[in-house]
């Protein structure tokens, strides 16, 4: 990995507090203050049979951007969180990847009111009277369209770690923590931070679901922006939808300058190159926090010694001998595995079962076969979309990897239209539709493809942004130019990236069809014949028996799907192109 620190030049001076300082533990202290103001929104008391109504007045907009962001980042923090422990459970472990990577092919196909369906009950009945239990099941819903592109970029990532980096970890005997600290996460972290955006985006483009909550013949709205714009759209009022469209990009743009550019230009100095680009990402943000007393202060007494703190624990408990690891270390971890197991295979049968009675009696054979041919259009659409998308997008995708400068504009509208809820699109669309006579069926990939073509186009850039200085500066003496550096350096350097970004944009597919195949606005409304709307009219019916009956149905195509495309082209990714 590069470092791009001076190697002859010490510089022996201390930080000393400045302005910029007191800047930042303001902007600490707003953001402490801010989410507890927010926060304290969510533990009112709530009864569902008297639901108050949303206040349009513009001046309640900032107030429901605050929550809807708090919800987005709270979620965010358990989505980095469960990303980085399963894959890296899935890349250390054999038995576990067998349960873990089937598990997150059909869980980021499941539709997202499919989830709410299923948790909304659950998490009233755990704080009964409080608004809470609806909050975390909006905070659930947004989680489920975060998580699992950040699962698969992670995995991707600790599989493909050059084997000479893998080997000088095991020469200097470094323990896992270590291991984890200084190999796996810095080699993973440029991937895993394009993939945070990506995800981050798609929390926006369902947060209208799971902020107004209809299901189960309940109609709840959350105070955010979310529910705004549910409102917004059926009532048909323009401005209102505006006013919560342009605070939305507000937020978006805000998040890239504060938080993305900063991480990436940060992650580039793990990049695995051998001499550094003379084009690389910047951001001002970073360098005015860059060398400030309050970070390089928490740097010195809170982050080292806790790395030391770790340090020490994973080395005293390490084993010495292989004997002692297998009865110290591996039979423990063994036992919680296989309890944990037990527990995961008991709540599925217990979930089987339960499935099976409510079918029993209410679903027929006819109806089944409905569902499987609706199912088949839907698989079509999705597999027109990833096509599409890929051809549109991987060109697009490596200029602006290959152009850092380029990057700095086009990254906050990459970010845009990931995270641009395509619903909010329906006048537009559903009028041009209209006027043009295209028939829904053939719309709806446009729409589906509007919310999911992000996730190719951000890992293309993720991948094109990781090729190494020294491989295009040989592909450059050799003078490949077009197709041969295409075919040479671009393809195999891109294809472990595409393969994620087209696996996980698939999987969005399938679930962005509940809203892409049922369009409304005001009193128009346009259905496609697909499962996703299908889905959507009796999860809003509350029809349990085919709620069940078709998230079925869509699990079982999407575990075809992966089982026969996504898995071979992953191993056939982890094979042929990695950087050793």
């Amino acid at each position: 990995m590069k470092s791009t620190a001076p190697q002859l030049i010490v510089d022996t001076s201390q930080p000393r507090f400045t302005g910029v300082d007191a800047l930042v533990l303001l902007t600490l202290f707003g953001l402490l203050w801010s989410a507890m103001h927010f926060g304290k929104g969510m533990l009112v008391a709530f009864n569902p049979a008297f639901v108050p109504k949303l206040d349009f007045s513009t001046g309640q907009i900032p107030y429901y951007a605050g929550r809807t962001l708090l919800r987005m980042w709270i979620a965010f923090c358990f989505s980095l969180f469960f990303a980085i422990a399963l894959g890296y459970l899935a890349a250390k472990s054999k038995a576990a990847r067998a349960v873990i990577l089937p598990a997150l092919d059909v869980l980021q196909s499941v539709p997202v009111l499919g989830f709410l369906s299923a948790t909304v009950a659950g998490f009233m009945a755990l704080f009964p009277g409080s608004l809470l239990g609806v909050e975390c099941a909006a905070i659930f819903a947004i989680f489920t369209g975060q998580v699992w592109n950040m699962a698969f970029g992670f995995y991707h990532s600790m599989v493909t770690i050059p084997t000479d980096m893998q080997e000088a970890a095991s020469t200097y005997r470094l323990s896992r923590w270590q291991r984890f600290r200084t190999v796996e996460l810095p080699a993973s972290a440029h991937s895993l931070i394009w993939n945070a955006m990506m995800s981050f985006g798609g929390g926006w483009f369902f947060v209208a679901q799971s902020e107004a909550i209809s299901v189960m013949n309940k109609d709840i709205k959350l105070p955010g922006l979310g529910s705004y714009m549910a409102s917004a759209m059926e009532k048909g009022d323009n401005h209102a939808a505006l006013l919560a469209v342009a605070a939305m990009l507000f937020i978006i743009l805000m998040s890239d300058q504060l938080v993305w550019r900063p991480l990436l230009v940060w992650a580039d100095r793990f990049k695995i190159e051998l001499t550094e680009s003379g084009q690389t990402p910047t951001s001002w943000v970073h360098d005015l926090l860059r060398g400030t007393y309050v970070f390089t202060w928490l740097g010195l007494h809170a982050w080292q010694p806790l790395q030391d703190r770790l340090d020490q624990a994973f080395r005293r408990y390490r084993p010495a001998h292989r004997r002692t690891r297998l009865t110290a270390v591996n039979w423990p971890l063994r036992v919680a595995g296989l309890a944990l197991a037990a527990w995961l295979a008991y709540e599925v049968l217990t979930g089987v079962f339960a499935a099976i009675a409510a079918l029993h009696g209410a679903l027929t054979v006819a109806t089944a076969g409905h569902i499987f041919w609706l199912g088949f259009l839907t698989l079509l659409r999705v597999l027109a979309m990833t096509v599409l998308a890929t051809l549109v997008w991987t060109p697009i995708g490596v200029w602006i990897g290959f152009h850092p400068k380029a990057a700095r504009f086009a990254q906050p509208l990459a970010q845009i239209g990931a995270s641009f809820p395509v619903n909010m699109t329906f006048p537009i669309v559903v009028g041009l539709f209209v006027a043009t006579h295209t028939p829904m069926n053939w719309g709806s990939i446009l729409l589906i493809a509007m919310g999911t073509q992000w996730y190719i186009l951000f890992n293309v850039i993720a991948g094109a942004m990781a090729i190494p200085n020294e491989f295009k500066e040989v592909a450059s003496i050799y003078g490949l130019r077009k197709w041969k550096l295409w075919r040479t350096l671009i393809l195999p350097a891109i294809f472990p990236f595409w393969v994620t970004g087209a696996c996980t944009a698939a999987g969005g597919a399938w679930n962005a069809s509940i809203v892409a195949e049922f369009a409304t606005w005001g009193s128009m409304t346009l259905k496609a014949d697909g499962l996703g709307a299908f889905i959507a009219e009796v999860t809003k019916s509350g029809d349990t028996p085919l709620i069940i009956a078709s998230i079925g149905v869509m699990s079982l195509y999407v575990v075809a799907m992966n089982k026969l495309v996504w898995r071979p082209l992953y191993g056939y990714a982890e094979r042929r192109f990695r950087l050793d």
